[in-house]
């Protein structure tokens, strides 16, 4: 369970026009050292369609991300299909069941998170969190999320900054993306 610390990451989906994803900057090595403050672990794919961000080792998470490309291209841009095939593949591949991340992946219709336990999650609400600080930031996400009329970007990006100021393992070095 060691892909679980080291960063955090939250999305947020208002509606078809007000989808975020952002991420905290910091890369942890170990349990006690920084190794980096300003990474960036959200990004858009496909076209520009599709935002993910991950949490767990950086190498794992670009792999993760290039396998999960090929299998959007495979699908014409099927999110759904595309994070079921990669989470198949994930989880019945050798060499990727290895493979230690967690990753959030989103687009106009759907917000997913994808395991190398073969899981594809839809929330309940249009908002998850991942990662070490995934637990304070999806409580933030929770209340402003229901008690706010904040766009995605602004549940994102104050989750994100509440998560920082709780868990050692999230900084406030924080990188959005948005479709």
């Amino acid at each position: 369970m060691g892909y679980f610390h080291a960063t955090t990451i939250v999305a947020v989906k208002r509606g078809p026009g007000d989808i975020c994803i952002g991420g905290d900057g910091q890369v942890t090595t170990g349990e006690k050292t920084v190794m980096k403050h300003g990474a960036k672990k959200v990004r858009k794919i496909y076209k520009n369609t599709v935002l993910t961000g991950f949490a767990g080792s950086v190498a794992d998470a670009f792999t993760l991300t290039e396998k999960f490309e090929k299998k959007l291209e495979e699908h014409a841009g099927n999110l759904k299909r595309a994070a079921v095939a990669l989470a198949q593949t994930w989880r019945s591949d050798r060499a990727m069941r290895s493979l230690e991340a967690l990753m959030i992946a989103a687009d106009k219709e759907s917000l997913l998170l994808i395991s190398g336990t073969g899981e594809v999650i839809d929330p309940d609400q249009d908002f998850i969190a991942i990662g070490s600080g995934g637990n304070f930031a999806y409580a933030a996400a929770h209340a402003l999320y229901n008690h706010t009329d904040m766009s995605a970007e602004e549940v994102v990006r104050e989750s994100l900054k509440i998560a920082s100021s709780i868990c050692v393992y999230t900084n406030d070095n924080i990188s959005v993306e948005k479709l």
